[in-house]
């Protein structure tokens, strides 16, 4: 099996920007060097669907265009990026994947219980190349282990980059095996229900950075079949 194929399982797909900023608002989940999971219990926001513009034109009326006599709205016509709430909640810049079509069986169907996002920003992998390997490989190893897995939606996110000293090709398949590595034992201890506890920082005080050279090996074998 090939990084890019999966076997068939109900793992929907995030897609709204709503969304992700649901569960991103999250604490972190689960953490390696190089990425972070964040889990909400719940399901996708419910699409909304436009309303049909009905426009009625009056007898005397002589203005107005054929298209809004019509009923169909101006091809101008801004879309809002507005919540329902009203506040503007943006995303944070650099990431290119949020309306990734993604492959077909990751595509919301009415019986998922579970959905899949990803979050891959540019200034932790500048090239293309290097953006699709690291997304393939989640969506490898999340489809595995997606049947295990507690319901709701999961966003994992690329928090640091791999060291280009290490791996200074864009795509090898060092790096391929080293991100599905990470991911599978991020998995892993996803599947056992397992939390990271971290501590609040102080105000001012920096990011702390996780020591150690790479990911802890799951104990006991792996539960889920990659």
């Amino acid at each position: 099996m090939t990084a890019g194929d999966h076997e068939p399982s109900q793992l929907g797909r995030i897609v709204r920007p709503a969304d992700y900023v649901r569960v991103l608002a999250t604490p972190m989940r689960l953490r390696s060097p190089h990425f972070a999971v964040h889990h909400l219990v719940g399901r996708p926001l419910p699409l909304k669907r436009a309303m049909p513009r009905v426009v009625a034109a009056s007898a005397g009326d002589g203005g107005g265009s054929g298209e809004a006599a019509a009923g169909h709205a101006p091809v101008n016509a801004s879309l809002s990026t507005e919540l329902s709430t009203g506040v503007q909640v943006g995303l944070p810049s650099g990431v290119d994947d949020l309306q990734d079509p993604g492959p077909p069986d990751l595509v919301e169907t009415p019986t998922d219980e579970r959905w899949l996002g990803l979050v891959v920003p540019k200034r932790h992998a500048k090239r293309a190349v290097t953006r699709t390997l690291v997304k393939r490989q989640i969506r490898h190893v999340a489809a595995a282990c997606a049947p295990q897995l507690e319901p709701g939606l999961w966003v994992v996110r690329q928090r640091s980059p791999f060291d280009p000293k290490q791996f200074p090709s864009a795509a090898s398949d060092a790096l391929k095996e080293a991100a599905r590595e990470e991911l599978r034992a991020l998995f892993d201890r996803a599947v056992r229900g397992e939390r990271d506890k971290l501590k609040p920082r102080a105000p001012g005080e920096a990011p702390r950075k996780h020591k150690g050279k790479g990911s802890p090996k799951p104990q006991g074998g792996s539960p889920c079949a990659a």
